[in-house]
């Protein structure tokens, strides 16, 4: 018995309008000290309110469970993208009631302003939608969702929690990884900035001889079966299979740079998951690992159906540390452990030419081996910088210096070219798209 009151103090709220009639109650019997003659009246609307704010508590606690509410919450999170979160709430009371919704979102969202108020009709149930985007991985726990409910007199308000200590993991970005795949598999890269890689060879991967069609590459004519048929046949090739496809994730202090609230290795991790998904589906095998002073986290490149439920779960562990990466040991364990010529897409940065050339070395003797792609960042904020009007000479010294670095960029890419190591320099936003264009660049002139 003593647990009920508890609740119901704990559950009862004065409303914004029970408040409003109050202090204008005060107001007028400060009034009333001036003009007697409208004290009785303020009296009986003291009264009144008070009667009224009795009824009130009758009709929202007139039933035990005048409301039913659900918060559905995917399985699991993407990392870096909307995710949609549902609300349904179902009104049992016989009549119509006002409610205010208050949803404790995780504490990695920093958002203590979440409100939705809205009407709803005796019997009738709604459902109310709303995003969120993560921008770490990790478990997110989700507190109490909190429904206020008041009557058409609006001066008490009751509080029903639903779905307490909801908990929801965030992995890297599936959502991507769906969206290019769906893309990359209806021939709408190109909508999205993908450009389209003219071949100038092929793989010498042998398919099949068909009949010659006005436009095909008459290099490609087979003059044999030709003379056989008395018309021309065409040797038709494919894109090379069965290619390893590694991407190797720099766990370094220089992965840890953020750009728009996520890391750049959550950049990275999340190119990775729909690169890997892509070389999959092209029918290579895809494969993966992260480094910094060592190897880890390592998925071995296969071919298999339970091969993106590996590499999924191994990048959801995969973080930064504040140690320098090793690239000495880097070689060495590709040496050691990737014995056939594969292509290693490394996510890095580097943000100056000194820092380049101390890696260089080991970049040229993995390159010998493999082909190799440096993947590293442009800086977004450098960037903004160069189009602020600047007043001061301080302002004037920083355009300047950040003019530097991203010159500097440039020829750190212009460096990595000229030992015949392939590049992408891009932003954080536009890796993966930049990540797959060059991938089927690749594919499409057969370097591999």
């Amino acid at each position: 018995m003593k647990k009920k009151p508890h609740k119901f103090y704990k559950s009862i709220y004065f409303s914004k309008r029970f408040f409003q009639v109050l202090i204008a109650l005060v107001v007028l019997l400060i009034v009333s000290f001036l003009f007697p003659a409208i004290f009785g009246y303020l009296k009986f609307a003291f009264y009144l309110l008070i009667a009224l704010s009795i009824v009130d508590i009758f009709l929202v606690y007139r039933l035990k469970n005048g409301v039913k509410a659900r918060r559905n919450i995917p399985d699991k999170l993407s990392n870096g993208d909307n995710n949609p979160i549902n609300i349904a709430i179902a009104n049992q009371y016989p009549y119509k009631i006002a409610i205010k919704i208050i949803d404790e979102l995780p504490v990695q969202f920093q958002k203590r302003d979440f409100v939705i108020d809205a009407m709803i009709e005796s019997g009738k149930s709604s459902e109310f939608n709303y995003t969120v985007r993560p921008v770490e991985r990790g478990e997110y726990h989700f507190g109490s969702l909190n429904i206020y409910v008041s009557s058409f007199l609006g001066f008490i308000q009751r509080r029903y929690l639903f779905d307490e200590d909801d908990m929801t993991p965030t992995y890297p970005s599936f959502l991507q990884m769906r969206k290019y795949e769906l893309m990359a598999f209806t021939n709408k890269l190109k909508d999205y900035g993908l450009k389209k890689i003219r071949r100038i060879g092929h793989t010498m991967e042998f398919e099949q001889i068909k009949d010659y069609v006005p436009g095909d590459d008459v290099r490609n004519i087979n003059w044999k079966a030709s003379a056989k048929r008395g018309q021309l046949m065409l040797n038709q090739y494919q894109d090379e299979k069965s290619q390893p496809v590694y991407s190797v994730i720099d766990k370094g202090r220089v992965m840890k740079m953020p750009f728009q609230g996520m890391k750049l290795i959550d950049y990275a991790i999340n190119a990775t998951l729909v690169i890997s998904n892509i070389a999959l589906k092209k029918g290579d095998k895809a494969g993966m690992f992260g480094f910094s002073d060592r190897i880890s986290n390592q998925v071995v490149a296969q071919k298999r159906a339970s091969q993106m439920n590996l590499i999924l779960e191994t990048l959801y562990n995969v973080d930064t540390d504040f140690k320098e990466s090793d690239f000495s040991r880097l070689y060495i364990d590709i040496k050691r452990k990737i014995t056939n010529r594969s292509l290693l897409l490394l996510y890095t940065n580097f943000e100056t030419l000194d820092a380049l050339h101390r890696q260089l070395p080991y970049l040229q003797a993995i390159a010998k081996s493999h082909l190799l792609v440096v993947i590293f960042f442009e800086n977004t904020e450098l960037k903004e910088m160069l189009i602020e009007e600047v007043d001061t000479t301080r302002e004037i010294f920083d355009k300047t210096i950040a003019e530097k670095f991203i010159y500097e960029k440039k020829l750190i890419v212009n460096e990595l070219n000229k030992f015949g190591i392939q590049t992408i320099l891009t932003e954080p936003q536009h890796l993966t798209v930049n990540t797959i264009n060059k991938y089927l660049e690749i594919k499409a002139r057969g370097l591999l």
